[in-house]
């Protein structure tokens, strides 16, 4: 009974325990999604099928073994016509053969070995490409996780604040509602005055009921973007004001251009280098190719199978030779690929310098985004004060009986979207940022 009383309670414990949130800080979300968001895992997937594809290529210009086993049974054998004045018969008559045995068994090994390829020269040049190619890759979903992983964050804890702040006017409008009601019945207000009142408190709720879904959305888009289970229960230990002030990073504006680093930069570049390699390909496929070959095989023969006797006899021959393969004409076939390449390579050389220049301008407007966000926020801050500052004398005058409830609601609807753009503004900071740091691929270390 006692042992019983200790597993409960370890159960307990133990179920206790998984059922916790998951906390994260927005670098330890990051660092997870890095890990576990499925569009990340699936590109560090492409570098290792490169990787074996790398290989796979080097593997065809290595020796390869191959080896056959041929069993033949002849159900009715060829017969062949002799002339029977061999076997002294007639001149003129034939006589009927049949050569060989009923059964034949032969086994065969064959090694072959790449002497001269071309193709396989570049081959091996193509495959270093793509490994690069698939690196760049992964570089460049990893920026975009991270800043999808940074706007899912930051959209998590504007729903929160929303809705907290949505809450808090829900409460305060109530308790204005309930003390004009009381006023009203008292006859010292119009009714007007409750009405106008009532019109924002349930244009507020209507409010916290909506941002209270897009709430739960906002979680569950993180959820996907972690690479979470959608419904997973999760704990977000930063605030927003607290990444806002982190993100305040002016001199990030100043930050060197090196368009080079820059991962579309790379893509672009290894395209370019992989329509070079597809030219040498094309070339490579007038030259003569080379191959070496040796082969070794066993060959018995029975009108019984008897090939599993001790007694079986095998006759054994071996063959090695050097085969060349020249290509002479194609009917201008080889020249059209080989032109058509050089007109991809061309394409290509456009495409890089066209990067540059757009890599360029993402950079400058994203620098300049960053900076308005920064801007933005500084004003909206204001604009906030100054609201409050409004909607606070509105509320002395207005049950001071000096102002009407119009002006009161016209406050509180001003003091309400500040509040929200002040929220948004600061999301915009952290978003802006991510954004420019994606865009000069300078992420910061942790």
């Amino acid at each position: 009974m006692k042992n019983l009383v200790i597993l409960f309670i370890c159960l307990v414990f133990s179920s206790s325990l998984f059922s916790q949130d998951q906390s994260f800080s927005l670098q330890e979300a990051i660092d997870h999604a890095l890990e576990n968001n499925r569009t990340a895992k699936n590109a560090a997937r492409d570098i290792e099928a490169a990787k074996k594809q790398k290989w796979e290529t080097i593997a065809t210009g290595l020796p390869q073994i191959s080896a056959s086993v041929d069993y033949n049974y002849w159900l009715k054998q060829q017969v062949s016509l002799i002339p029977a004045e061999f076997f002294g018969g007639n001149p003129g008559e034939f006589a009927e053969i049949a050569f060989g045995t009923k059964q034949t068994l032969n086994a065969t090994a064959v090694l072959n070995q790449k002497i001269f390829d071309g193709s396989y020269l570049v081959g091996l040049q193509s495959a270093k490409v793509f490994l690069e190619i698939s690196k760049n890759a992964k570089e460049k979903t990893d920026l975009e996780v991270r800043k999808a992983v940074i706007n899912a964050y930051g959209n998590v804890l504007l729903a929160d604040e929303s809705v907290a702040i949505l809450e808090k006017n829900v409460a305060v409008l109530q308790k204005n509602v309930d003390e004009t009601t009381k006023i009203y019945e008292n006859g010292l207000t119009e009714e007007e005055s409750v009405e106008q009142l009532q019109i924002t408190l349930s244009s507020l709720k209507s409010s916290l009921g909506n941002t209270q879904r897009l709430q739960r959305l906002a979680y569950q888009m993180l959820n996907i973007t972690l690479g979470l289970d959608i419904d997973t229960p999760i704990f977000l230990e930063d605030q927003l004001a607290q990444l806002t002030s982190q993100n305040l990073v002016i001199s990030l504006l100043d930050a060197d251009e090196n368009i080079e680093n820059t991962v579309d930069y790379k893509i672009a570049s290894n395209d370019k280098r992989s329509k070079e390699l597809l030219l040498k390909l094309e070339k490579s496929k007038a030259l003569p190719q080379l191959n070496a070959f040796l082969n070794g095989s066993y060959a018995g023969n029975s009108d019984a199978f008897t090939f599993t006797n001790k007694d079986q006899q095998w006759f054994g021959s071996s063959l090695v030779g050097v085969s060349m393969n020249i290509p002479i004409f194609s009917s201008l076939g080889r020249s059209a690929a080989t032109q058509r390449a050089q007109i991809n390579l061309e394409k290509s050389k456009d495409d890089l310098t066209e990067t540059e220049q757009m890599i360029k301008l993402q950079i400058a407007s994203a620098k300049s985004d960053y900076q308005f966000a920064i801007e933005d926020y500084e004003n909206k801050k204001e604009n906030l004060g100054l609201a409050q500052r409004i909607e606070n004398k509105n509320q002395v005058k207005f049950f001071e009986g000096i102002s009407s409830s119009f002006d009161l609601r016209q406050a509180q609807t001003q003091l309400y979207s500040a509040q929200q753009e002040y929220l948004q503004a600061m999301l915009d900071v952290i978003n802006k940022k991510a954004e420019l740091e994606t865009a000069l691929n300078e992420i910061p270390k942790n």
